[in-house]
């Protein structure tokens, strides 16, 4: 199979949502936002032993491929419009490539986000995506917008797709039933784009949480020129963390909740005035939300324990060329 007959049978997609003047078979796609909004641009790349096992299902592959774009769109506050797809790989395995394709346009399909365009080569498995989304112009929810006073917020649970890797690692014992439910949430994360929708005009800024919470959290607030203080007995107390993790053992629920990574749920601040409209946000799009600190005026990041003492070390998020 050539080229150009593999992108046909596995990557023509027929969806041409309003804002795609131009899909894929041209040079370039063109994109129409509508009326006052900007387009807001994201990329990502998936390198096979660095970012996915090889033993992951092709359809899971697919849906994680877009599922951490669109997660980008989601903090932005942005709706999808489209995406390129760049693809390496050893060899044409048509079976892969069905899979593949399946789980990564049945998620397009889901968000209204059109294949546009992209490439394919041989080469070592490497995914990599740009996607593109439309938000009115004074509404994306910028990193460097967290004010002194806002709530910070996280929203469904994390730490359990570290768990699940740490299972894959050998380092940690789950039930097959309890396995196979956080591995679905480090192999099918769901993009919380709803929510980012629904906090437009709501929350001032937001991340979404690819490398650990503190991690993240740590880059809205040197955007943003302020610090936080977070406290930690949501991370029992709350549906923030799964009952899976909380019975995983201590160490492994503060470390994976805090900085595990993979998650791709949102952190964002909001004010204190806003609370009511955050869960009114959260109930209309079925997802949770946990108020989990402060921001404050002082620089820095502070975790405080149950008596209200700081801890003096954190755990550290995820670096790629730590």
């Amino acid at each position: 199979m050539g080229e150009f007959e593999l992108i046909r049978r596995h990557f023509q997609h027929a969806l041409h949502p309003a804002g795609v003047a131009l899909g894929n078979g041209d040079d370039c796609a063109l994109l129409a936002p509508a009326p006052g909004m900007r387009l807001a641009v994201s990329t990502d790349m998936l390198v096979e032993g660095r970012h996915f096992l090889s033993t992951v299902p092709p359809d899971a592959l697919g849906h994680k491929a877009l599922a951490v774009n669109l997660s980008d769109l989601a903090a932005m506050g942005a709706e999808p419009l489209a995406f390129t797809l760049a693809l390496s790989m050893p060899r044409v395995d048509d079976a892969w490539l069905s899979g593949f394709a399946s789980g990564l346009l049945a998620l397009a399909d889901a968000h209204g986000c059109a294949l546009v365009g992209g490439d394919t080569t041989a080469g070592p498995l490497n995914i990599c995506i740009t996607v593109f989304g439309q938000v009115p112009e004074h509404q994306a929810l910028r990193r460097s917008a967290a004010q002194v006073g806002d709530d910070v917020y996280v929203s469904g649970c994390v730490g359990d797709a570290r768990l699940a890797l740490e299972v894959f690692r050998g380092k940690a014992q789950l039930s097959a039933t309890d396995f196979a439910a956080v591995r679905q949430r480090l192999e099918r994360p769901t993009p919380r784009v709803a929510l980012g929708l629904a906090l437009r005009g709501v929350a001032h800024a937001a991340i979404d949480l690819s490398d650990g919470l503190l991690g993240d959290l740590g880059h809205v607030l040197a955007a943003s020129g302020v610090g936080a203080e977070l406290g930690t007995s949501w991370i029992e107390n709350s549906m923030a963390t799964s009952p899976i993790l909380k019975s995983a053992g201590a160490e492994f629920l503060s470390k994976f909740s805090l900085s595990g990574g993979d998650d791709y749920e949102l952190a964002f601040t909001a004010p204190v005035a806003a609370r009511d409209r955050v869960m009114l946000a959260a109930e209309h799009t079925g997802t949770t939300v946990t108020r989990i600190g402060t921001i404050t005026a002082t620089p820095g990041l502070r975790l405080l324990d149950a008596q209200g003492q700081a801890l003096r070390q954190l755990p550290p998020s995820f670096d790629h060329f730590a």
